[in-house]
């Protein structure tokens, strides 16, 4: 009964294959699946039919109303609803909805983030349904996932850019496939499975600080006695709250049919993990987006505040989100799928080095697409990637590179089997290669994983550089092919060209250790250690022509994408920065000044009564609080300084302004910390003005 029960639910709120079956007209329904399937355009005269099943469909769910679902490039999602109303007579009314309410909309172009592409007067932007994503019902309201454009056709948005780098890798994925000889394959689709971390701290806890309200991290605040370090939370035994917070949340995520498959507690004290099955790239970054929004909104039902922050606490773990990435054919078929024989599967061979080329032609977009001020804080330790860049393919396929490049005949001496010496437990198959935490980038098997992408970032930015970069790489492996008669032949060369050329770039050992540092800058790998050093890449010519030749970004786009990460950067650093004044001003400092009046009067007291001991003791701490309170206040002085500074770059000099934040705002932020947090380990908590961290990593039972 369970299992009927959990059937019925799944995806009970989503406009999917079932539905549309069950609702549309045979020959409508087939239309729309193949034009799903193809990645065509819809026929616009199946627009009403299809319009008006939804409306239905949605009504039955108790909908009153419809919106375009889409994600402006604040990376968060937008809606503008409108009701089903419409007007028939003075007191009549019906619910409408047509097939020009589903195809188009329009929302303000000029308020949501453009670099520039639209001015303030400029307000027109169109929402266009994409039906490949399905619509879905939530909170009382038909939402139809869209692209968002402006008047003159820039891309406002995130899924516009990701739509054209998934048919331009295709294209170039089917080109190659024809070439080594496969003439059936029509399509070829990125799969994404995106795994999300996140923070949960009682919401009571969460409400007394300014700092993770609007920052979303912690500014203030020392380590408690125990950590992660002892590694007791990855994989324990959730507590009640949390178990009872992530079965609502599956449910909640079922019903939108998001597969969440997996979680469990992370390494951090207060860290958990959430993943799904894979599926279609442009579907799943929809659906991480909603996953995230789904998350906060179970978490303040249960009394918890759900953080998504790349690293809201200092001293452990942030947060990520690993994208597994793969290329799937039309009938299902995974390209990195190496098989029993790899050496002999020269398309799995081809697919990997023309990856393995991607990353190392292009390991500057890859960084840029996981750039932020949060993402800058997390990069480099605690489980997190180095931000050099380097590929882990394990010692086998190492190992099969190796001997066909130096053509050798030996077979691999991988161990298929583990045999524990315990009767009672089974041999144990091995998979081809162990995993690398350590490693940006890993193949793990049969996908690429890509573990530098922050917990709050939308998919859709590292995905649309991965397919565009893959794709070029594809493009002149063809074009290669191309230009000879004798294929198979030519198929060897450049499987051992490749990897000669490309393989300063795998590295299978510890991302952390000292060694690799040092071996990486011999090899010339680039490192880009935050969002300035790495943001002007973007706009180099290499990369402007790169995006423009496979159709993904105009050079328009590119700079305005450009201008948008430094805008948000500037504005991050900005916000944590006078939050962190806000917080010394108004709660720290005179927290502290009430502490060392009372120990002042304590001292008076005690010099009264004549107890000596007391008095030294009180007096010490007395003078020692006073010295932090000049501290705090001198610090607080120089971030003010430094913000000045910042703010009096000419406006339009975004990385100038950026580079003042990186360089002067930041140090005096850490410094105001450093102040704040040694004024922590003198006030009792009584004293103490916000939780801390032992309230908000254990806080939660």
């Amino acid at each position: 009964m369970e299992d009927i029960k959990f059937v019925d639910m799944f995806g009970s709120l989503v406009f999917n294959d079932k539905i549309m079956r069950s609702k549309l007209p045979k020959n409508v329904y087939m239309s729309l699946k193949q034009t799903i399937k193809d990645g065509t355009e819809l026929d616009s005269n199946l627009a009403e039919v299809v319009a008006s099943a939804m409306k239905d469909w949605a009504i039955s769910l108790g909908a009153t109303h419809y919106c375009h679902w889409f994600i402006p490039m604040t990376g968060s999602p937008a809606e503008k609803h409108n009701a089903f109303l419409s007007l028939i007579g003075p007191d009549e009314v019906i619910m409408e909805f047509s097939g020009k309410n589903l195809i188009k909309g329009e929302a303000d172009a000029s308020s949501f983030p453009s670099g520039g592409l639209r001015a303030t007067f400029e307000a027109r932007g169109y929402t266009a349904w994409d039906c490949a994503s399905p619509a879905f019902v939530k909170d009382g309201t038909l939402c139809i996932p869209t692209i968002y454009t402006s008047y003159n056709g820039e891309a406002l948005d995130k899924k516009t850019p990701l739509l054209r780098s998934m048919e331009c890798i295709s294209k170039q994925s089917v080109r190659l496939l024809r070439l080594l000889g496969d003439d059936k394959v029509r399509r070829v689709i990125p799969q994404i499975g995106a795994e999300q971390e996140y923070f949960l701290v009682d919401e009571k806890f969460h409400s007394q600080r300014a700092d993770l309200k609007f920052a979303g991290k912690t500014l203030f605040g020392c380590m408690p006695p125990k950590g992660q370090e002892m590694d007791d939370h990855y994989y324990g035994n959730l507590n009640d709250r949390v178990s009872h917070f992530m079965s609502e949340l599956d449910n909640e995520l079922w019903k939108l049919g998001i597969t969440s498959k997996t979680k469990h507690n992370e390494v951090a004290p207060a860290q958990h993990e959430l993943a799904p099955i894979y599926e279609n790239a442009s579907v799943a970054c929809d659906r991480n987006h909603l996953t995230m929004e789904i998350m906060k909104k179970v978490a303040k039902k249960n009394g918890l505040r759900c953080m998504l922050n790349e690293k809201p606490f200092e001293g452990v773990n942030g947060s990520g989100k690993h994208n597994n990435w793969s290329l799937s054919t039309d009938s299902g078929e995974n390209l990195f799928k190496a098989g029993k024989d790899v050496a002999a599967n020269k398309r799995f061979l081809l697919f990997c080095l023309a990856v393995l080329r991607a990353v190392d032609l292009h390991a500057d977009l890859l960084r840029l697409s996981v750039a932020t001020a949060g993402n800058d804080c997390r990069l480099g330790g605690h489980e997190a990637p180095p931000t050099v860049i380097s590929v882990f393919l394990g010692g086998d396929l190492t190992e099969t590179f190796e001997r066909i490049v130096n053509g050798s005949t030996q077979k691999s001496l991988h161990q298929a089997y583990l045999d524990m010496k315990i009767k009672t437990v089974p041999s144990l198959k091995l998979d081809p290669t162990d995993r690398n935490r350590t490693s940006p980038f890993a193949f793990t098997g049969d996908k690429f994983e890509f573990r530098m992408p922050g917990a709050p970032e939308s998919i859709a930015d590292c995905n649309i550089v991965l397919n565009t970069i893959v794709a070029e790489s594809l493009d002149f492996i063809s074009e290669r092919l191309e230009s000879v008669s004798d294929k198979q032949a030519a198929v060897d060369d450049i499987i051992k060209e490749l990897y000669n050329e490309h393989k300063r770039v795998i590295f299978n050992g510890d991302g952390y250790s000292e060694e690799w540092r040092k071996e990486a800058a011999k090899r010339n790998l680039p490192e880009f250690k935050d969002t300035v050093e790495v943001a002007p890449c973007l706009v180099a010519e290499k990369n402007v022509n790169l995006f423009n030749k496979y159709g993904v970004f105009t050079p328009t786009e590119i700079n305005s994408r450009y201008e948008i990460i430094l805008r948000v950067y500037n504005k991050t650093k900005n916000i944590e920065a006078k939050t962190m004044l806000d917080m010394a001003k108004k709660q720290f400092i005179p927290a502290a000044i009430k502490y060392a009046s009372f120990m002042v009067e304590n001292v008076l007291n005690s010099q009264k009564a004549g107890v000596q001991g007391l008095y030294k003791i009180e007096l010490k701490k007395a003078n020692e609080t006073a010295s932090v309170i000049e501290k705090i206040e001198q610090r607080v002085s120089e971030l003010e300084k430094a913000l000045e500074q910042a703010k009096a770059v000419q406006f339009g000099q975004t990385l100038k302004r950026a580079s003042v934040f990186r360089d002067e705002v930041d140090k005096a932020m850490f410094m105001l910390r450093q102040a704040v947090d040694e004024l922590e380990c003198l006030l009792p908590k009584d004293y103490y003005p916000v939780p801390t961290y032992a309230d908000l990593l254990f806080g939660v039972n």
